[in-house]
């Protein structure tokens, strides 16, 4: 199993790679490599280059362990992208784990820049996405198993099994951007106004306020 896992993970990295240069929402490289100095002042579309670079620098062990599941969705995102993982600036690729206790969820959420594509190394999900024309897409994966999310579609992942799960995600963008449907909706700061909310949702202000009172 160990075997099979280490060859899909390879695989999956080696599409992603190979797709970056023409399908990837990041602007391409123009130099073999680029490591983000995350404390350069200077702002630009991505990060500008570090000069001095070491083998460090392309590593990054972050993925190793399981993250803490104690909160509300009952999942967490470990994320390898360009904020924790500087060598990856300008490559066009991330990767993240996610965990999720029993019972837990990865909730509606787009990411503006990238497609994802989920192994699954632990347990069951169920998981999908919903197109433009509001179709949704939907099945169970299990350990071993592959599911995809086209670039800037709502999707989800939940855990329906009997025990702890996780996945490894991977990403054609160094920073694909996350979107929690109801987090944005519901704890913008500036507040969304209640009353736009509320008809949006065709429910009440009251319903409204109830609910953004969880998210504070």
């Amino acid at each position: 199993m160990a075997g099979l896992q280490l060859s899909v993970l390879a695989a999956c990295a080696v599409l992603f790679v190979l797709a970056a240069p023409s399908i990837a929402g990041d602007p391409d490289m123009l130099q073999d490599v680029c490591v983000a100095d995350l404390a350069s002042p200077i702002k630009i579309n991505g990060f500008p280059c570090k000069a001095n670079i070491t083998a460090d620098d392309f590593f990054f062990a972050g993925l190793k362990k399981a993250g803490n599941t104690k909160n509300p969705a009952g999942s967490v995102v470990t994320a390898a992208n360009v904020q924790s993982f500087p060598g990856v600036n300008t490559l066009g690729v991330s990767m993240a784990r996610i965990d999720y206790a029993v019972g837990g969820q990865n909730p509606p959420h787009t990411h503006p820049r990238a497609t994802e594509i989920i192994f699954v190394t632990q347990g069951t999900l169920e998981v999908g996405f919903v197109t433009t024309n509001n179709k949704l897409f939907t099945r169970f994966v299990t350990v071993g198993e592959v599911f995809v999310f086209p670039r800037g579609l709502v999707h989800f992942q939940q855990n329906r099994g009997h025990g702890p799960a996780s996945v490894i995600a991977a990403f054609n963008s160094q920073l694909q951007g996350t979107q929690a449907i109801a987090t944005t909706l519901l704890a913008a700061t500036p507040p969304v106004p209640t009353d736009v909310l509320a008809k949006a949702f065709r429910v009440d202000n009251e319903d409204i306020d109830a609910v953004k009172a969880r998210f504070q």
